[in-house]
């Protein structure tokens, strides 16, 4: 028996980007003396993330850190305690705080959740979006596709990204919205450590496919459409594990060697 579809409850809220709900969290942070330098520099660095400007594995020194912002070295423990929380950093003893290095079977884990996530969301936004909705998706993938053209790594990276918060936000769920902007970094960091020559310009166009769907109201189409994506970004990435012996690993050179060598007179 298959399981029932997942329902997300819809409450009524203005439709949110991820841009938007950043800053309010950033300024509720900023009210309170303590957390807003904390805030700050968690904010700072989960952009840095997503944005492909830090790499999985870089070294956080404490002291560096403070000395950018400008902050104690306990606040910004605060911060890499909040963001070790969050999975985006990884703190060893003795060793220092790193950003994390997601493995491949969370990789997949990742991305086997927000297929599931997603897929439900796709589904009900169907039946309840409207054409407001409908004209900001066209405007968002449209900034998505200027970012391609002119090669803006950045700029394209977070609106990617951000066009499936807008989707969960046009909900007015907050905890879906918050969920999967989680699962959008790590899917971030996961695709720093395993991307391969997935193309920019491949996603933009299945967003637009996907913003389609949803303006004919084709439930069927939109999930089938955002499955696809997903799995298309999955594929993209080098899943499989790296040969780590070093017969295994020098095996090719040392074959390539040998036939070199018996084409020698």
């Amino acid at each position: 028996m298959r399981p029932a579809p997942l329902e997300i409850t819809r409450r009524p809220a203005a439709t949110q980007d991820l841009g938007k709900r950043r800053a309010r969290a950033a300024a509720r942070a900023d009210a309170g003396a303590a957390s807003g330098p904390t805030q700050r520099i968690v904010e700072s660095i989960t952009t840095a993330i997503v944005e492909r400007r830090l790499m999985p594995g870089t070294k956080l020194v404490e002291q560096q850190l403070a000395d950018i912002f400008e902050v104690s070295r306990t606040l910004v423990r605060q911060a890499l305690n909040q963001l070790s929380r969050d999975r985006l950093v990884t703190l060893e003893p003795a060793r220092g705080a790193f950003i994390a290095s997601p493995g491949v079977d969370e990789a997949r884990q990742v991305f086997e959740v927000r297929a599931m996530l997603e897929a439900a969301m796709v589904r009900q936004l169907c039946a309840v979006i409207g054409d407001e909705q409908i004209a900001e998706l066209r405007r968002h993938v449209e900034a998505e596709a200027q970012a391609v053209a002119v090669t803006d790594v950045s700029g394209r990276t977070r609106l990617l990204a951000d066009f499936h918060v807008v989707l969960a936000g046009m909900l007015g769920n907050r905890v879906l919205a918050d969920m999967l902007g989680d699962l959008l970094t790590r899917s971030s960091l996961i695709a720093l450590m395993y991307q391969s020559s997935h193309s920019a310009e491949h996603s933009q166009a299945e967003h637009v496919a996907i913003v389609d769907a949803l303006e004919k109201r084709d439930a069927r189409a939109a999930v089938r459409l955002l499955e696809s994506h997903l799995g298309n970004v999955e594929r993209n990435l080098r899943l499989n594990p790296r040969v780590s012996d070093l017969a295994g690993a020098l095996k090719p050179a040392a074959a390539r060697g040998r036939r070199t060598n018996a084409l020698k007179p």
